[in-house]
């Protein structure tokens, strides 16, 4: 059975699944944002290239979220409406899920994307059943790290790999941060 397509608030923040309606908006913040979302969001840039795809990726965020494939959330400031960025949380095997988040530049340094973190972490823990948070980080992106050690994620220790392997996650280029479930969360 589908989650039900609710809101998360927070104290100043409006996290909710895309409306058809906000396509131009979030196709302007992507491209305002292109050279700065390149590296981490290049997916997401490729898939909204032109305000045209902008319509079909939001009903794609609304038929992923229907499947539990992926579930998108934009973020709007509660007492201005503004749209200043995206926080997706993607369930991966052995109840994990991945959250990923991108702000607009002008929303960054003012604790946003920590608030909108720790709602998405109950959600994750919450209706998604998620045992087991994941956060990406390239290991020069130090504002990225500070977040996800601020909503209590903590740094996975690197998992030996044969000297012949290589993936994204190489040596050195990508962090990773884990948060799990509390044992008294889990009985509640």
């Amino acid at each position: 059975m589908p989650l039900p397509r609710t809101p998360l608030l927070t104290d100043r923040l409006l996290l909710r699944p895309y409306e058809a309606a906000d396509a131009d908006a979030f196709f302007a913040l992507l491209q305002h944002n292109h050279t700065r979302l390149h590296t981490s969001f290049p997916d997401r840039l490729r898939t909204v290239p032109t305000a045209a795809a902008a319509p079909g990726a939001l009903a794609a965020f609304a038929a992923d979220w229907h499947s539990g494939r992926f579930y998108v959330l934009g973020i709007w400031l509660r007492a201005t409406g503004a749209y200043i960025g995206d926080i997706c949380l993607m369930p991966l095997s052995d109840a994990q899920a991945e959250i990923g988040y991108y702000l607009a530049r002008e929303a960054e340094g003012h604790g946003y994307a920590r608030e909108a973190l720790a709602a998405m972490c109950r959600f994750g823990f919450g209706p998604v059943a998620s045992r087991r948070l994941l956060i990406r980080c390239f290991a020069d992106n130090a504002r990225g790290q500070a977040v996800a050690l601020a909503a209590g994620f903590h740094l996975e220790k690197p998992v030996p790999r044969r000297s012949w392997f290589r993936n994204a996650d190489a040596v050195g280029l990508i962090y990773r941060f884990v948060q799990e479930k509390s044992t008294s969360e889990s009985a509640n």
